[in-house]
């Protein structure tokens, strides 16, 4: 069966969506995007990813074409039709059409246009045996904190990742790990710790780190949101990464150096049972 997509005002077979060449998303980048977890054909910690967007359209004064509540709606529709029980919802919501200026256009309606993806996220086996990261240069621009459809420094981080045998980039500045490609990064000390890095303009605001971090306070997991260095991961008991599309995947290797005992850890397993328990029991 053909895959629904929703493409300004209407469903219709994802074969036969079409936006504008002359929409601002394709020849600027200028839009937004999200992407939630469909669990048991529920979306997942949806509240956040929807504040998240509309911080990300209010960074860069785009409006939505429809409310909060309705694009709610508009997601659960498509799960329907898609018949979707695990996988992802992508939307993704640009300054709409018009010709190439770049300052904004006077009259232009937003685009929004959003497909669901099937993907095994609970039984995957890069969740059994954990993935290989691969160190690469941050070359991303200063506003990280927006959920920007500029991704062609990630397309190149994790294309260098893949040539190199790995399934995700972690992006390194003046030494430090900033995040990765798709993913926020964490890694847990000799002692137990889980450490992250803060929320800036540095980095995305991760809806599943979010909720991480909240799960492992009430789990009596000590957290601790500061900076760490490539050579503090290298010598990390265990590693990590969190998104949407992956929940909690072990990293056991970085740069082909294993990470622990290069297989993944208790705690990381640990955290990756609660996300999901989270995630069951809160899905809509």
């Amino acid at each position: 069966m053909d895959r629904i997509a929703y493409v300004n005002g209407d469903f219709v077979p994802l074969a036969e969506a079409r936006i504008s060449p002359l929409d601002r998303g394709f020849l600027f980048a200028d839009g937004i995007y999200e992407v939630s977890a469909v669990l048991d054909g529920k979306l997942v910690d949806n509240d956040s990813h929807l504040a998240r967007l509309k911080r990300s359209v209010g960074e860069i004064a785009l409006d939505l074409p429809v409310t909060l509540e309705e694009l709610v709606e508009l997601e659960r529709e498509l799960v329907r039709r898609n018949t979707l029980t695990e996988g992802v919802v992508y939307m993704q919501v640009t300054r709409g059409v018009a010709d190439r200026d770049f300052t904004f256009p006077k009259d232009a309606k937003p685009t929004l246009f959003m497909f669901t993806q099937e993907k095994n996220i609970l039984a995957s086996k890069a969740a059994e045996t954990g993935i290989r990261v691969k160190s690469v240069p941050d070359l991303r621009w200063a506003r990280r904190d927006i959920k920007s459809v500029a991704l062609l420094a990630q397309v190149l981080a994790k294309q260098a990742a893949a040539e190199a045998g790995c399934q995700e980039a972690w992006m390194v500045q003046d030494g430090f790990i900033t995040e990765g490609g798709s993913s926020s990064a964490f890694i847990i000390t000799a002692n137990d710790v889980v450490v992250t890095r803060p929320n800036s303009t540095a980095v995305l605001p991760g809806c599943t780190r979010r909720a991480l971090l909240a799960l492992a306070a009430e789990g009596t997991i000590t957290v601790e949101e500061r900076l760490f260095t490539l050579d503090e991961a290298l010598a990390a008991k265990e590693a990590f990464i969190a998104s949407a599309s992956s929940f909690v995947q072990a990293v056991v290797a970085i740069d082909d150096k294993p990470i622990g005992t290069g297989t993944p850890g208790p705690l990381t397993k640990r955290l990756r049972e609660l996300y999901i328990a989270f995630a069951r029991q809160t899905a809509v």
